[in-house]
């Protein structure tokens, strides 16, 4: 079986090496490289890095156009594994594999279609999540599901400790999928279209934070949106970002407007009122600095009780 394996982030990288270490991969393809950091130097895709230390030819196209199929076609690959390409595949390229095109998706599917499964599931608070390995079809996270790997989430995950997980995880299941499609052991489920959901791409905007908000949906925000686009808000007419906080459980403070700095907890941190409950701040990074703890933020900052976070007034 010859295995073209498409993929582009770091997510994908432990498959790839699973992949490799017992099965015969004999391409891999993943996006041109990218102008990257503030010097936009051209910088490879993680999973042709890997796939340049395995020694695998790399295929890196603008388009998967008619010339890139019908040299795919000589080549003689016949399967597709898939992981976060980042494109979307046409008819006649998922043609060529005649022993079947398969994408892993973060999810259970058909819950969280779309390009931010695991984003999603932190925000919505999701109980249970999982991995798919499905059949494609020409609608994005629509084909036959082929295997499912569901895990409980104990809502303390953050998105970057999320995908590292589901990226050792998919890197287990692969290598016993393959044996078994190798097998025609596979048993194949439609997916049920009513309780189908979606998640949109993330962008800039989502990071931003509504203090009428409950605190618990906040605290779901700034762990769902790790590292991009991360979760900000406003103080004293400057940008500030909050890259760690919790829902406050220690005596009540006095009422205030949603986005009121109540007061600083000593062990839980600084103290705002939201639309439901409040949200205890443990690490931010104010505009042009480095991310730093409350207390550190604290001693150069100056009457922050009282100032009210987000106000487009102040």
């Amino acid at each position: 079986m010859k295995i073209l394996f498409a993929g582009t982030p770091a997510i994908a990288v432990p498959t790839l090496k699973a992949l490799s270490d017992t099965h015969q991969v004999t391409g891999v393809l993943t996006n041109p490289d990218r102008p990257a950091g503030r010097k936009n130097i051209l910088t490879p895709s993680p999973v042709k890095v890997c796939a340049l230390e395995l020694a695998i030819p790399v295929f890196q196209p603008e388009k998967l156009d008619e010339k890139f199929i019908a040299f795919l076609k000589a080549e003689g690959f016949d399967t597709l594994i898939t992981f976060a390409f980042g494109k979307i595949f046409k008819k006649d390229f998922l043609d060529i594999f005649t022993n079947g095109a398969f994408n892993i998706h973060p999810s259970l599917l058909p819950r969280w279609r779309g390009p931010a499964p695991i984003n999603a599931a932190i925000l919505a608070g999701d109980t249970v999540s999982g991995i798919t390995i499905q059949k494609m079809a020409l609608r994005m996270d629509t084909g036959d599901i082929a295997l499912q790997l569901p895990f409980p989430l104990d809502g303390n995950e953050s998105a970057p400790e999320l995908t590292e997980f589901v990226a050792c995880k998919s890197a287990e299941l692969i290598p016993g999928f393959i044996m078994a499609l190798e097998a025609d052991s596979l048993n194949y489920t439609q997916q049920n279209e009513s309780k189908a959901t979606y998640c949109p791409m993330l962008k800039k905007e989502d990071g931003i934070i509504d203090w009428k908000e409950s605190a618990s949906s906040i605290e779901r925000q700034i762990r769902a949106y790790q590292p991009w686009p991360g979760c900000f808000t406003t103080m004293a007419g400057k940008t500030i970002a909050i890259t760690q906080a919790s829902i406050y459980t220690g005596e009540e403070f006095k009422a205030g407007a949603c986005g009121t700095v109540l007061g600083v907890d000593k062990r839980q941190g600084i103290i705002v009122a939201t639309g439901k409950g409040c949200l205890a701040i443990q690490y931010l990074k104010p505009q042009a600095k480095n991310e730093m703890d409350f207390k550190s933020f604290l001693n150069g900052a100056r009457n922050v009780i009282g100032t009210v976070l987000g106000d487009k007034n102040e």
